[in-house]
């Protein structure tokens, strides 16, 4: 019997189903390593490229690699490879990306410059928030132009 498809074995798609287990394994893996202030972003309405986004501080860039590694090893022992692995090298930022799972690990610092639970916080709804009115800048009546504002008097140091 001749066909005309590929025998090659089709790789098989992620299931939403495996999402749960996905994270339970890195919720796992980050508190085997001691991980410290976990948190688990639903970022499903708000992101296309993950469901949940784990974030998680070590308390040096050895420890970051290593719950790094462990995150990777048991993702691999439950069936999920990860996409990619960024940031081992620096070891102030390592993220695992994970199929519908981001794991960020950074130093504190690292995590408090970037302050990513608040950009993936939830945005309030613009009709709830109430703005005050934007101040408008006086203009020039009509058919008469704006001022021009004067150029600087300040000399410039040539260019090298």
């Amino acid at each position: 019997m001749n066909t005309s498809r590929s025998t090659r074995a089709r790789r098989p798609a992620v299931s939403r189903k495996k999402t749960p287990t996905i994270l339970a394994t890195v919720e796992q893996a980050l508190a085997d390593m001691k991980a410290v202030d976990v948190k688990v972003l639903d970022v499903r309405g708000a992101s296309d490229i993950a469901d949940y986004m784990v974030i998680a501080s070590g308390t040096s860039d050895r420890h970051l690699r290593a719950v790094a590694d462990r995150v990777v090893q048991m993702a691999k022992a439950s069936g999920q490879r990860p996409l990619g692995i960024e940031g081992e090298a620096q070891g102030e930022w390592v993220l695992v990306d994970l199929p519908d799972v981001m794991v960020h690990l950074m130093l504190p610092r690292t995590r408090e410059f970037y302050a990513l639970e608040q950009l993936w916080e939830a945005p309030q709804r613009e009709s709830t928030v109430r703005r005050a009115p934007a101040k408008r800048r006086a203009s020039a009546p009509r058919g008469e132009s704006a001022p021009r504002r004067k150029a600087s008097t300040r000399s410039r140091a040539p260019r090298r």
